[in-house]
């Protein structure tokens, strides 16, 4: 898994902050990006975790104030287990 965005992209676009009860199923489910198109998973408060299929399955957890990063054309999904606020920013 990536740590950081490459140099090259800038942020165009983020989704509405998503709580437990209002994460559209689609991201619970695996699902990727558009060629190109990197992901910025943060964490507003609580934790979550972030989950690449395998195998071998990668699985990032990601807490309050941090972030995890998604890359193009990858499937991924997220994992919630309690109270939680995200948002999804996207660069290109």
């Amino acid at each position: 898994m990536h740590q950081s965005l490459p140099d090259h992209v800038t942020r165009y676009a983020e989704t509405p902050v998503f709580t437990e009860t209002t994460t559209p199923s689609k991201l619970t489910g695996d699902h990727n990006t558009k060629p190109g198109v990197w992901g910025k998973l943060v964490v507003i408060s609580g934790v979550l975790d972030y989950v690449v299929p395998g195998p071998p399955e990668e699985r990032k957890t990601i807490r309050e104030g941090d972030f995890g990063i998604i890359e193009p054309e990858i499937f991924h999904h997220v994992q919630l287990s309690g109270p939680v606020q995200f948002q999804v920013e996207f660069y290109r």
